[in-house]
């Protein structure tokens, strides 16, 4: 998809940071790119707040998120190497991401 990667050979790997949250469905998986947690995002009315207590959590490579995806059935993806993971994976609509100052943000509900 074009935009969206996680990582070129040459790169250095991504990291994610990711956590678990309890919802009142039930247990949430937060993924968020390491590299802009901490930070704020604004565009109009929409708000990603990455430096919130609920995006903090542990730090994984990609092999260790998409192992642990697999026993969510809702996901909370925000930046351009976790939605790719996402939408790689089958989780994430490409047509459903919604982008706030460029960053990718998706949240799946995983029928099962």
């Amino acid at each position: 998809m074009p935009g969206l990667r996680c990582q070129e050979a040459s790169e250095e790997p991504m990291m994610f940071t990711i956590s678990q949250k309890q919802g009142p469905h039930g247990s949430v998986l937060v993924v968020t790119d390491s590299d802009i947690l901490g930070k704020t995002f604004e565009e109009g009315k929409l708000q990603l707040d990455l430096s919130k207590e609920f995006y903090k959590g542990e730090e994984k490579n990609k092999e260790e998120v998409v192992a642990v995806l697999k026993k969510f059935s809702h996901l909370h993806l925000t930046g351009k190497g976790a939605v790719a993971i996402g939408v790689e994976q089958d989780y994430v609509d490409p047509q459903k991401i919604l982008f706030v100052q460029g960053v990718p943000h998706a949240e799946v509900v995983v029928e099962g």
